[in-house]
């Protein structure tokens, strides 16, 4: 027996079933799209105001360096 009384192979009926109506791109896009509300979530969740400042400021380094490896590169060509 399975969960809650419920077989292996029903399980698999049932598996089969939902990737022919809804196709396996729907459910990846489904699947991303709920872990992007999940991440969003705990990120609003979480209330530390200097790890907000922190994040910020990385993000404004990061860009400061991608901009000036973007430089680079067209100096190059």
């Amino acid at each position: 027996m399975g969960i809650g009384g419920i077989s292996i192979w029903q399980l698999l009926i049932i598996l089969v079933i939902v990737l022919l109506l809804f196709g396996t791109k729907r459910l990846r896009n489904l699947g991303g799209d709920l872990g992007n509300a999940i991440k969003g979530f705990k990120k609003a969740v979480s209330d530390d105001p200097d790890k907000k400042v922190e994040d910020q400021n990385q993000a404004a380094q990061d860009e400061k360096i991608i901009e000036g490896e973007a430089e680079k590169v067209d100096s190059k060509k």
